[in-house]
């Protein structure tokens, strides 16, 4: 009796590990598919920077990773980007590989445009990037509209009167009303953990009608959904930054794209 006792408690703990792990949301974590993986295409051949246009005072290929680098000599009084010239990706999912030095500031713009009169500067979505981890995995609007969504959140961005049409007056007073948490898909600090300082990490944008998700090492860090028809990007520009600030140094490699 011992032994039937024993096999039913066996069963029975299976069953519930099994509806436990059914429970788990399944867009936390990067689905894995090689079906998937085939579709992607590279955009940089590891060499140079063909395909791409920046200002050669900031942006190299080293070590087969485009680098962007700020010395003493160098610094910034504008983020400067290395843009990608060969489309203006829509709906698209972007896999490649970073590290940055403990100073640096970068991120991905995507679905951006070009700012006027400012040489090699875009405007628009960003999957944020940083040596200290303070930002890396957030969604912020370069130019435009600031933080869309903290690491660990799923937000909705809603419309936001702006009778002035003047854009600092807009971001300043009102903006950040119209970021609305649905969501907290994790700890901040916890998340912070998955993501390695001074070392290689992989990152993963997914952007989809107006659904923008950012991935770090597997890890879902960011959701927005981005309701404001005004200020909302369908299509645009995609480049690497670097940002104003102190001397830094940013690697990506591994970039591929593909189009949904």
């Amino acid at each position: 009796m011992k032994k039937i006792h024993y096999l039913m408690m066996g069963i029975l703990s299976t069953v519930a590990l099994g509806l436990l792990l059914s429970m788990i949301p399944a867009d936390k974590t990067e689905p894995i598919s090689s079906e998937s993986q085939s579709e992607f295409k590279s955009i940089f051949d590891g060499k140079t920077l063909t395909g791409w246009e920046g200002d050669p005072t900031y942006w190299k290929v080293e070590d087969g990773a485009i680098t962007g680098v700020i010395t003493p000599e160098t610094l910034l009084k504008a983020n400067t980007f290395l843009i990608w010239k060969d489309g203006q990706p829509g709906d698209f999912e972007l896999k490649a590989k970073f590290k940055i030095s403990e100073t640096g500031n970068s991120g991905i713009n995507y679905r951006s445009d070009m700012v006027p009169d400012v040489p090699f500067a875009l405007k628009g979505y960003q999957a944020d990037i940083d040596g200290r981890i303070n930002y890396t995995g957030q969604n912020y609007e370069e130019r435009k509209r600031t933080t869309l969504a903290y690491r660990g959140q799923k937000t909705k961005i809603t419309p936001q009167e702006n009778p002035t049409g003047n854009l600092r007056d807009y971001v300043e007073r009102n903006a950040w009303k119209g970021l609305n948490v649905i969501e907290e898909i994790g700890d901040r600090d916890e998340l912070k953990t998955k993501i390695k300082a001074n070392d290689w990490n992989e990152i993963h944008i997914v952007a989809k009608g107006n659904v923008l998700k950012h991935y770090v090492n597997g890890v879902l860090m960011s959701e927005v959904h981005d309701e404001d028809p005004a200020n909302f990007s369908a299509k645009g520009y995609l480049g690497v930054q670097v940002h104003v600030g102190p001397p830094m140094k940013v690697q990506y490699k591994d970039l591929m794209i593909k189009m949904n």
